[in-house]
């Protein structure tokens, strides 16, 4: 026998492991699957990327030599099943079978069959002998990582929650979890478009951390302020519920069709543009700036796994140098004395503080450093520097937080 969630799950691994696509990319292709089969597809396929160095591992001594990689993807499969979703022993090892005779596999049906008894013979003995952080965080990630590896590391190991913020005047979902930053926390696998007011336009999901660079921009009634790189949006909403005038820069024309529609179901009427925000000019200088720029996103990996499978060092150098042009371009928008939030969803030191001391070098830029104060509502995020640094570590018995650098910054008068 095989089901949906296991042919779903398989289709999103060989997208990303083997075609090297997004897991979100990959799982916006999955067509004529039931919504209940996608979503549980797409749990089981973020749990083996999640954990794939520990399922080799627990793999790999049951294996006389190394089978092709689409059985390899099958047998991880099974191994996430047994091990890490509790999927009853025969159900697992049955659908794992099934699931290589309908991809052509049969040949290898039986090595399926015999490997994966044997995981479920051993149970949790053989993964909790592992050490997990490390085996699923690649080297150049934990090196770069220094002192707060292992705890990052042991954070990415838990399926993430899900955050939202709130419109003024809403409430929160029914058994959600008022947290510090003023957004709500949903148990994992919560689907979205299932709680009561998302249709009004009530909220929209913003991990807890991605709140903060627009809280800290501190918007006021009647600023001119954009929002580069702003799909999908969430920035964007926080800024305009302010009363600021708020344009929106997005140049991917996938990712402002998303922005424009998340705006759309919160009633929010937003000027948005599309274009290289490096090479926007906007009518009259800004109040403000933010940007949140492209970056290697190894902050979110609690919530996007593929990220480990498709970053590399090369990834971050690529990163920095459209970094540095976007700031420069930022600074050119805001009036004397305006102000930019710098903000990147990396844990990568390259792209956070390094950046900022280069445009301070090169730009008419003064850091203007946060205050105690202004970071009350988590005090552990803030550097010596005057910095934000949020990491998933913070906040483990509440499930964690993405990775996110925050740094402000005034154009000088």
């Amino acid at each position: 026998m095989s089901d949906p969630t296991r042919e779903a799950a398989f289709d999103l691994l060989t997208a990303t492991i083997d075609r090297h696509r997004t897991l979100e990319d990959a799982l916006d292709q999955l067509s004529g699957i039931e919504a209940r089969d996608r979503a549980a597809g797409h749990r089981l396929a973020g749990a083996v990327l999640r954990r794939m160095g520990s399922l080799d591992a627990v793999l790999e001594p049951l294996l006389k030599k190394a089978p092709p990689v689409p059985v390899m993807h099958i047998l991880r499969i099974g191994a996430a099943g047994l091990l890490l979703l509790e999927t009853p022993p025969h159900a697992a090892v049955a659908t794992a079978v099934g699931l290589a005779r309908t991809r052509g596999l049969a040949p290898f049906a039986g090595l399926v069959n015999a490997v994966l008894r044997r995981v479920a013979e051993a149970g949790q003995t053989g993964l909790e002998s592992l050490d997990g952080p490390r085996l699923d965080t690649p080297a150049w990630l934990w090196t770069a990582w220094g002192s707060q590896a292992r705890a990052i590391a042991q954070a990415h190991l838990v399926e993430a929650p899900l955050d939202l913020s709130l419109r003024p005047g809403a409430s929160g979902p029914e058994g959600a979890e008022l947290l510090p930053t003023g957004g709500w926390r949903c148990p994992p696998q919560t689907r979205v478009t299932t709680l009561p007011g998302f249709i009004e336009g009530d909220f929209w999901v913003q991990d807890a951390a991605a709140s903060i660079p627009a809280r800290l921009l501190a918007a006021q009634p009647g600023e001119r302020i954009a929002d580069l790189c702003a799909a999908p949006g969430g920035k964007t909403a926080q800024l305009a519920y302010s009363g600021a005038h708020v344009t929106a820069v997005e140049n991917h024309a996938g990712r402002i069709a998303r922005l424009r529609e998340n705006l759309a179901r919160l009633r929010l009427e937003v000027e948005t543009v599309q274009e290289d925000a490096a090479l926007w000019n906007p009518p009259a200088p800004l109040d403000a700036v933010l940007l949140d720029a492209p970056c290697s996103a190894t902050g979110t990996i609690r919530r996007h796994p593929d990220v480990t499978h498709h970053k590399r060092p090369r990834d971050v150098q690529a990163m920095v140098v459209q970094q540095d042009r976007l700031l420069e371009a930022a600074c050119a928008m805001l009036r004397p004395g305006g102000r930019l939030i710098y903000a990147v969803c990396s844990l990568q030191p390259e792209e956070g503080a390094a950046r900022v001391d280069a445009a301070i070098r090169r730009l008419s830029l003064t850091p203007s450093p946060f205050t105690a104060a202004e970071m009350a509502f988590l005090p552990e995020a803030l550097t010596p520097a005057g910095h934000v640094r949020t990491l998933p570590s913070f906040w483990p018995q509440r499930g964690g937080m993405d990775g996110f650098f925050v740094a402000r910054m005034m154009r000088q008068e």
